[in-house]
């Protein structure tokens, strides 16, 4: 993470899931992360798990189940009790172990993939909450320093390139595919990790946010190195 506090403008950290939940978005705050210094292999848990394609969902019951030295177990009742947490808070939290997410290629100039930074939107009020136990980290950017995809001249022209109808319905042609919730960033732009062990909250676009939300994309994996990621 980053030391900038220009950049970081927009974070609240807390020191307790019960201010993670509790605490909310306000002003120019659309990201609260629950610092925390982990202790155990979390590796473990990725070498022990039956990895089945590029992103592999870990049933609380199966990774219950696997057979740990002390510093895994030490890891596995934290990623129990972390979705246990969530799962009492309301959430539906999943645990992955992921090689790589699948590329859009789609549209060359356009990829709509989790490796774009985009906004997740939903109709009802939600929070997207993650946490990146081993390999590397989610990046979130400050809203200032992105900017919509479909709002740049050279985009937006090709985008109406691909649409076929009438003009009144160019904007709903753009929200029906998601390319209204992709994000450039600017040349000068500071991506921010967001680190191992830490819980974040992030605001979603939807009805009745009090503030936008936040800018976020999943990292470039390292060969061979698959990323332990709780979501939901």
């Amino acid at each position: 993470m980053t030391d900038s506090s220009h950049t970081e403008k927009h974070i609240h950290y807390v020191s307790s899931f019960q201010d993670l939940v509790a605490t909310p978005f306000s002003g120019g705050i659309n990201a609260i992360c629950w610092t925390r210094e982990l202790t155990g292999d979390f590796s473990e848990i990725v070498k022990k798990v039956n990895q089945n394609g590029n992103i592999t969902v870990i049933e609380p019951e199966e990774l219950a189940a696997l057979q740990l030295s002390e510093q895994g177990q030490l890891a596995r009742e934290i990623v129990l009790n972390d979705l246990n947490l969530l799962k009492a808070h309301g959430a539906s939290p999943v645990l992955n172990v992921i090689k790589h997410y699948d590329r859009d290629d789609t549209y060359p100039f356009f990829p709509t993939d989790v490796y774009s930074f985009h906004v997740d939107s939903s109709p009802i009020p939600t929070d997207t909450f993650l946490c990146t136990y081993f390999g590397e980290s989610s990046e979130i950017l400050p809203n200032s320093q992105g900017i919509q995809k479909i709002l740049i001249p050279e985009i937006r022209d090709e985008l109406k390139k691909l649409y076929d109808g009438a003009d009144e319905g160019f904007e709903s042609f753009l929200s029906e595919n998601c390319f209204d919730l992709h994000y450039q960033a600017m040349p000068d732009a500071s991506p921010i990790r967001l680190g191992l062990g830490h819980i974040w909250r992030l605001a979603v676009d939807h009805p009745e946010s009090q503030v936008p939300p936040c800018l976020h994309r999943a990292p470039t994996e390292k060969p061979g190195e698959s990323r332990l990621l709780l979501i939901c």
